[in-house]
């Protein structure tokens, strides 16, 4: 197993690309729909035309705010500190626990440093929740389930 300074920059780092991804996704989005609105100006006018304008503001609303959740989680993702290591249970940290291991940064589902898999975690989550402040040794249950945290860093 890598050490554990590897394993946490490792995950942080494929948040980083997740955020990145899909920031780049989201401003993609945005520039068709400007394109498709200049377009739209240029064709006929009529009530057809302005449902269409109509449709095309609110996507772009919808990614406005699309963009803002984005922002939300990069800044979540500055907060964090890959050189610091505790035991106890904070943003930032490596969670293995008897079930499933735990990255507390962002929502980013799957991730895996090598043969390990983690899901990427936000630290308001219902897991989340649970897990933040707790230590190695300590008892969870989650979902009619119950597991023992292991080790954290």
């Amino acid at each position: 197993m890598s050490n554990k300074l590897e394993i946490k920059q490792k995950l942080f780092h494929q948040c980083m690309v997740f955020v990145d991804e899909r920031l780049l996704g989201i401003q993609n989005q945005i520039h068709e729909i400007q394109e498709s609105l200049t377009s739209e100006t240029k064709s006929s006018a009529g009530d057809k035309h302005e449902t269409g304008r109509a449709m095309l503001q609110l996507e772009r609303e919808k990614a406005g705010q699309q963009l803002a959740e984005v922002e939300k989680l990069k800044e979540a993702l500055s907060k964090i500190d890959v050189t610091k290591s505790s035991e106890t249970i904070g943003l930032g940290s490596v969670v293995y626990t008897s079930k499933i291991n735990y990255f507390i940064a962002i929502s980013a589902g799957q991730l895996e440093v090598g043969s390990h898999k983690f899901f990427a975690i936000s630290p308001n989550t219902p897991i989340g929740l649970l897990l933040m402040g707790k230590k190695p040794m300590d008892k969870i249950s989650f979902r009619e389930q119950s597991f023992v945290i292991e080790t954290a860093f």
